[in-house]
């Protein structure tokens, strides 16, 4: 330690005593633990400013290299309350002008010192605010279709799965389980036709307001998934937010499905979608519910009379404007 851990300005005065005593420099500073270089440095102050030279100092920098002027703060402030609808590239330019004599600071220092007085508004963008709409009640097979993606789990090989599903509302039977390893709308879209062509197109679709199914920053919360089905003649129903129970014949068959094929989870993909197939099996033609008098979905399921005639998903136009 350079002093003792005792109040240093004790020290320093003993230290100068002993030099004014006619003691040696090299001595004293052996004995109070310090190099020459700082003991002339006290002796210096102590010479010229006397004993408030042993007092310890700031170590703060006299001025920052970085820091701006505060007459030149004080100027771009000027500007700004005399021209308040200029912004930062304006104000600099006007400064320039008024006061050739001055260098001006970069448009991103006087948006800096506009931000910390107080005289930069920022815009508040817009979100569309998700609400849900008017849901219906139908006896009907086909008349409406539900989906949704089940919590997604990871596989023993550490990668997670996001089981894609969708059953029919009227009949409970379970039309696809697809275990997926995104919820982007491209992989949802291949499931979707593919279902489309096998059992036909439904009448409505019923989802949360999840990605892919909505998309919170464009028109009316559409997304590219539900434009297509809007081309394909599919009305759209989305529950409102923090409501699952509007979707609730849906929500217990995901809990009946996490129980039977994820308590554990598979190894990897190929071997998780062998579970849900067989879960589909046994879901619809096997297990007997008691909203349906213990008949099982197949039974009262049947295709939709309405063909997939197709609709290239190419030609669908974004609905969040151009990629940047």
């Amino acid at each position: 330690m350079p002093w003792k851990e005792c109040n240093q300005m004790d020290e320093r005065l003993k230290f100068i005593a002993r030099l004014l005593d006619g003691e040696k420099m090299a001595a004293v500073c052996r004995d109070f633990n310090v190099s020459r270089k700082t003991g002339y440095k006290i002796l210096k102050r102590y010479n010229d400013v006397g004993l408030e030279g042993l007092t310890d100092r700031s170590r703060r920098p006299y001025r920052h290299a970085n820091q701006l002027p505060v007459q030149i703060e004080a100027l771009i402030v000027r500007c700004k309350q005399d021209k308040p609808h200029w912004g930062a590239p304006k104000i600099r330019e006007r400064m320039a002008r008024l006061y050739p004599d001055v260098h001006a600071p970069a448009i991103s220092t006087v948006h800096a010192v506009l931000d910390r007085h107080g005289l930069v508004k920022r815009k508040t963008r817009r979100r569309n605010k998700a609400t849900g709409t008017p849901l219906s009640i139908t006896e009907q097979p086909n008349d409406l279709w539900c989906a949704d993606y089940k919590g997604e789990f990871m596989l023993a090989d550490r990668r997670y799965c996001y089981p894609l599903t969708i059953t029919d509302f009227a009949s409970r039977y379970l039309i696809a389980c697809e275990a997926l390893h995104t919820t982007k709308e491209t992989y949802a879209f291949t499931v979707f036709e593919s279902v489309f062509k096998e059992f036909g197109l439904p009448r409505a679709i019923r989802t949360d307001n999840g990605v892919p199914f909505a998309s919170p920053n464009s028109l009316f919360n559409l997304s590219r998934l539900s434009v297509w089905w809007l081309r394909l003649g599919i009305a759209i129903e989305r529950i409102k937010p923090g409501h699952p129970q509007q979707n609730g014949r849906h929500e217990r068959m995901h809990l009946t499905l996490k129980l039977e094929t994820t308590k554990p989870a598979a190894r990897n993909f190929l071997e998780q979608q062998a579970r849900f197939d067989t879960f589909i099996d046994g879901f619809n033609n096997e297990r007997p519910h008691q909203a349906l008098n213990m008949q099982v979905p197949a039974q009262r399921y049947q295709p939709s009379k309405r063909p997939y005639q197709g609709c290239r998903t190419s030609t669908i136009p974004s609905t969040t404007g151009p990629s940047r």
